[in-house]
């Protein structure tokens, strides 16, 4: 099994957490008003999001390493833009976010880079992963 493959395996774990937050029974995690670390909400089509990201991981570390870089790259740009939409406007697309809230204003810029901190780790993470990989 190839780095790049290992690598994709772990985005398949991480993005499972992801789906799970909403439902795991740990103090602090969800608060009283619903957000995840009191800093952004997670809905259900945020849950079916990362278990179809988590699967296509999955699928991309078993089939093969050229399968592993495609999903980094592919994933990797999405998630990373995703992040990047969101500082700037304070709602992402792969969520639907921005055609459905539009423009929307956290409580402070650490708040909204907290609240997208996530989307930039993930993506930046993959695409680097991506490229190192093919050296």
């Amino acid at each position: 099994m190839t780095t790049l493959r290992l690598i994709t395996l772990g985005y398949f774990v991480s993005l499972l957490i992801a789906a799970s937050l909403n439902y795991l029974p740990i103090p602090g995690i969800i608060d009283d008003q619903g957000y995840a670390f009191g800093i952004f909400a997670l809905d259900v089509f945020d849950d079916l999001l990362h278990v179809a990201s988590a699967l296509w991981a999955l699928a991309a570390a078993l089939i093969s390493h050229r399968a592993s870089r495609i999903f980094l790259t592919y994933f990797g740009a999405l998630y990373f833009a995703d992040g990047l939409l969101g500082l700037a406007t304070g709602s992402g697309f792969l969520d639907a976010g921005i055609l459905i809230y539009g423009f929307y204003e956290y409580p402070s810029f650490l708040i909204k880079l907290a609240a997208n901190i996530p989307h930039l780790f993930l993506g930046g993470f993959a695409l680097a992963a991506d490229y190192f990989g093919r050296k």
